[in-house]
């Protein structure tokens, strides 16, 4: 083989995963409608007590004891949540944090390929919109927004 056609192959390599890298970063942390509402995956009713929900929403968030974007997240989840509950009332909006290391039977149910893996669920315990990775701030408000403003109508 050639030097140049040896520099081809490393710039093509380089190239797919380049653009793979700029595919899945586009993904991260975008919110994803869940539609079905009849499947078990869809309920999170068993995986807490009742008053460990919101009474309007819940933002669950799986996460792993070696997450490094984690407590980052838990943070900004927090944030969204006492501001929605300040707003609205006290519980009415509330986070709720699953070891997935402690349940690893729930990252197959959940279909949790990464962490933290945010669920945004309603006051019925219904999921609602999933984030892979961190949420990014807009959608999870309109998100979070949606499902409060459905919430009263």
């Amino acid at each position: 083989m050639t030097v140049a056609g040896s520099l081809a192959i490393v710039a093509g390599v380089l190239a797919i995963a380049t653009v793979l890298g700029v595919l899945l970063r586009s993904r991260t942390g975008r919110a994803r409608v869940v539609t079905s509402r009849a499947s078990d995956a869809t309920t999170v009713a068993d995986l807490a007590s009742r008053e460990a929900f919101g009474t309007a929403a819940t933002l669950l968030q799986f996460s792993t004891p070696t997450c490094a974007r984690c407590p980052a997240t838990a943070r900004q989840l927090d944030v969204v949540a006492a501001s929605r509950s300040a707003a609205q009332g006290p519980n009415r909006v509330r986070r709720l944090e699953i070891d997935i290391a402690e349940r690893p039977e729930l990252a197959s149910r959940f279909d949790v390929m990464q962490t933290p893996t945010v669920l945004l669920v309603d006051g019925t315990q219904t999921v609602r919109a999933r984030f892979g990775g961190p949420p990014r701030q807009p959608e999870l408000v309109a998100a979070l927004d949606a499902v409060l403003t459905e919430e009263h109508s």
